[in-house]
């Protein structure tokens, strides 16, 4: 049996398509139409009951669910690729920033531009909604930008938090929000590497590579 991939191009499922990629893996792709709906199909919430992406069914059959969990299954499955760190120092670093990708910059900010409506049911209010996500993402890429100086990724080599980083990184970049110097620097460094630029082809983002 081969593992099942279920994604959104251009989501934050991107940041764990290119870590699947980075290990070499095979795998089947399932496309979910989020604003379709298709997250709430009966035969999707089967397999996640949690009606989000990405979502990562192994050979067994077992799903996986949530970025911050799959991203660490596959750094833990497939240690020849080095997606943890061997310290714990550096572990807790990796983890530290992922979490801070997906939790905070992801969920508490760009969360509020895209689906503002579930911030607040009142158009009145979707402005400040917007303004109070942006106040978020640049205060979280101000403290990663702190977290990045000096260094090519979050440690010293591309890790989970790095695939975590880009897609929000990616997000900004198609909205036109500005990155800080060492947040801009990490995003192009992010866009050399082959199982980056294979994703974004896949995902018929060509043009950003350009």
């Amino acid at each position: 049996m081969t593992m099942k991939f279920y994604m959104t191009p251009g989501s934050c499922s991107t940041g764990i398509h290119i870590l699947l990629e980075e290990c070499g893996l095979v795998f089947e792709a399932y496309i979910v139409n989020l604003l379709a709906g298709d997250q709430y199909k009966k035969d999707y919430l089967a397999i996640n009951p949690k009606a989000s992406i990405p979502t990562l069914v192994l050979d067994d059959g077992t799903a996986l669910t949530e970025f911050s969990a799959i991203a660490w299954w596959l750094g833990r499955s497939y240690p020849k690729r080095k997606l943890l760190p061997e310290s714990i120092k550096d572990e807790v670093q990796v983890l530290s920033v992922m979490n801070h990708a997906v939790h905070t910059l992801h969920t508490q900010g760009f969360a509020r531009i895209f689906t503002t409506e579930r911030f607040s049911p009142s158009s009145a209010d979707h402005e400040s909604v917007k303004a109070q996500g942006r106040q978020i993402i640049d205060q979280g890429f101000a403290i990663v930008n702190r977290q990045l100086a000096g260094r090519e990724y979050v440690v010293d080599h591309f890790s989970i938090a790095d695939a975590a980083l880009f897609y929000v990184e990616f997000w900004a970049d198609r909205i036109g929000i500005p990155l800080p110097e060492n947040c801009q620097a990490h995003y192009r460094r992010m866009l050399t590497r082959p199982a980056v630029r294979q994703v974004l082809a896949e995902e018929g983002y060509a043009a950003v590579l350009r």
